[in-house]
């Protein structure tokens, strides 16, 4: 029923079956709109999904093969494949975008640290903005989203409502522990001090303070701490040359060990940041010539892990 990849690890693509999905469709319409406790789903609209979706004897499988991907030995990131669920109701109607919130409220809690956007916010493609920006054209490098606050989002997730419509942009991941145990003793001396500042931090809810500076290596020899990195350090912020340089290493290493693959319409990736970063490679060239209404669009969406799974203290 669940297709799972012939290999030792959790499987990073999970799809669901016809029966499944012809399930979820019935009950799409059954699933109220979210409603908000400050950044964070209430409980009883959790609940409320928790048992619509256990209702769907499938979907109990589905959500333990979607857990152990994102926290099993070697696993960190899982692709749902929702694209049916996307044609037959449409990636703009409420009982979709309502399905794949129910889908990630089975990991974890879904919440909005910014309170000026919705729980899903935009990542539509802006021909003016910075091409590196997540909603640029160009390359998006490696990074762990909100790397300067105290207690980041443990996951963080995209749906792919609409590819490049040209081919391009497909997602890269790449395992930082696995990174950070290929560099040299004292590269990994120097990411473990306390002196690396990235972005600025304001009117943000739900994920700590802001912390600056801050390592990269942050309590991450168990393989479970955030490596906070984000290789947009490396051009904007002052930092002393040795410590540059080693974050300039990691990056490399990120690059050499990175997997890509294009997500396509109602895919919905879901990465454990303990586990991954993520970036994007740049778009197809000739956007301008794409009408915005027609242009790569995913919408976001952050999780908190439950207490003693995985999150912040």
């Amino acid at each position: 029923m669940i297709l799972i990849q012939p290999d030792s690890r959790p499987p990073a693509f999970i799809n669901l079956s016809k029966e499944l999905e012809a399930a979820l469709i019935e009950i799409g319409g059954a699933l109220p709109a979210w409603d908000m406790a400050g950044s964070f789903l209430t409980d009883a609209t959790l609940k409320r999904y928790q048992a619509l979706m256990e209702s769907v004897p499938l979907v109990k499988e589905t959500a333990a093969t979607l857990r152990h991907a994102l926290t099993g030995k070697g696993g960190g990131y899982a692709v749902l494949r929702l694209g049916n669920l996307a044609k037959a109701l449409g990636t703009d109607d409420d009982r979709f975008l309502r399905l794949a919130t129910a889908f990630a409220a089975e990991a974890a809690v879904p919440f909005s640290p910014f309170p000026r956007w919705p729980l899903w916010k935009d990542i539509g493609v802006k021909i003016e903005k910075d091409p590196g920006k997540s909603s640029g054209i160009g390359y998006n490098a490696f990074h762990m989203d909100l790397v300067n606050a105290t207690r980041p989002p443990d996951y963080t997730t995209l749906l792919c409502v609409r590819p490049d419509p040209l081919g391009g942009g497909p997602s890269i991941l790449s395992d930082p522990h696995a990174a950070v145990a290929r560099l040299s003793e004292n590269s990994r001396a120097l990411l473990a001090e306390s002196a690396y500042h990235y972005g600025t931090f304001f009117d943000l809810h739900g994920v700590g303070e802001e912390y600056k500076p801050f390592p990269i290596l942050d309590g991450s020899d168990s393989g479970e701490g955030f490596v906070r990195f984000t290789a947009k350090m490396l051009e904007r912020s002052e930092l002393g040359q040795a410590h540059a340089d080693a974050a300039k290493e990691l990056a490399e290493e990120l690059v050499r060990g990175q997997v890509s693959f294009m997500l396509q319409s109602g895919d919905y990736l879901i990465v454990n940041q303990r586990r991954f970063l993520h970036g994007r490679e740049a778009l197809h060239s000739g956007q301008e010539s794409v009408p915005v209404a027609d242009r790569r669009l995913l919408l976001q969406m952050f999780l908190r892990a439950p207490a003693g799974v995985g999150s912040a203290a």
